[in-house]
């Protein structure tokens, strides 16, 4: 697994993650996750609620990209792995309190991106570059 460093949940935090999965037909779907948040080390995650497009290609077993970026400063992130659905564990349990907390609809699912890759999003030379690769 790649380790997301202190410095990218910093910015995760204080920026808004786009998602991009594809459907079964190979039509690409992106869209903002203001839910998205950092798991862990190596684990992002984001509260699914509309449970429409994206939540659908999950099931039919598309990647899921999260990127993040910040216009002002050029700079960004992009993260890529495996994606494991929780609906029904203490995963899910926990997030469905923070939603209650934040007065926010209940997640229908929790995507959980197990971090395999890290690119550098950073306008120039070295957008797209990877920075750590499991």
């Amino acid at each position: 697994m790649a380790t997301i460093t202190p410095e990218m949940k910093e910015f995760i935090a204080n920026h808004l993650p786009w998602v991009a999965t594809i459907s079964k037909d190979g039509q690409l779907n992106i869209g903002p996750k203001m839910s998205t948040f950092v798991l862990d080390d190596h684990h992002i995650a984001y509260h699914e609620r509309t449970a429409r497009q994206h939540y659908q290609n999950l099931l039919d077993g598309s990647e899921l990209v999260i990127g993040v970026a910040d216009l002002e400063t050029k700079t960004g992130y992009r993260f890529r792995g495996k994606v494991t659905l929780h609906s029904d564990d203490a995963i899910y349990e926990e997030q469905v309190k923070v939603a209650e907390r934040n007065g926010t609809k209940k997640p229908a699912v929790v995507p959980v991106l197990e971090v395999t890759e890290i690119d550098d999003l950073t306008a120039g030379a070295k957008a797209g570059t990877v920075i750590e690769k499991d």
